[in-house]
Order: C-alpha cells, then sequence, then structure tokens
C-alpha cells in the first residue's frame, strides 16, 4: 500500500495543489521513512492548521483526493487532516 501512496503523489491533481495554494500552503512535502511518512508545509503566516485543512476539504476534488489516497493509508475515507496529521512543535 505504502507504494500505491508513493505513486499517487508522483501524480497530485493539478486542482488539489491549486487548493492548497488557495488556503495559504505554499510548499508540501512529504517524507517517508519506512512506514512513517513526514509531511512539512510551507504556509503564509497567517495559516491556521484546523481552519485552512478544513476549508481546503471543501475545494474542488480534494475530498476525491483524500478520500483516494485514504485507501493506502488506512483510515476512513471521510477522515480528516487532522485524524491523518499531528502537530509537531518545531524547538529548533
Amino acid at each position: 500500500m505504502m507504494e500505491k501512496y508513493v505513486e499517487a503523489h508522483a501524480h497530485v491533481w493539478p486542482e488539489v495543489v491549486a487548493g492548497q495554494r488557495e488556503v495559504g500552503i505554499l510548499s508540501m512535502e512529504i517524507w517517508r521513512r519506512g512506514r512513517s511518512l513526514f509531511m512539512i508545509m510551507d504556509t503564509v503566516d497567517t495559516f491556521d492548521f484546523a481552519r485552512d485543512m478544513a476549508r481546503l476539504a471543501t475545494l474542488p476534488r480534494q475530498a476525491e483526493w483524500e478520500a483516494y489516497v485514504s485507501q493506502f493509508q488506512g483510515c476512513a475515507a471521510d477522515a480528516t487532516s487532522a485524524d491523518k496529521w499531528q502537530l509537531m512543535e518545531r524547538i529548533f
């Protein structure tokens, strides 16, 4: 399943990337180590994860994309970003 997840992200739909930009995500990277994934997002200063990821979920094709990749993540098709990703505190 991990290989399918990686393959899906080699071909992210343009509407998904456009939606990210619309909510203030300037760039996004997902790194992999074994079965662990780590996401780095560069965002505008006013970006609020809960608010803006919820807004992102309402944009064109975003819900379809999330349902599609959820099958590789082992979670429900309607899982939110907060269900899938945990915020970390930068200390250095």
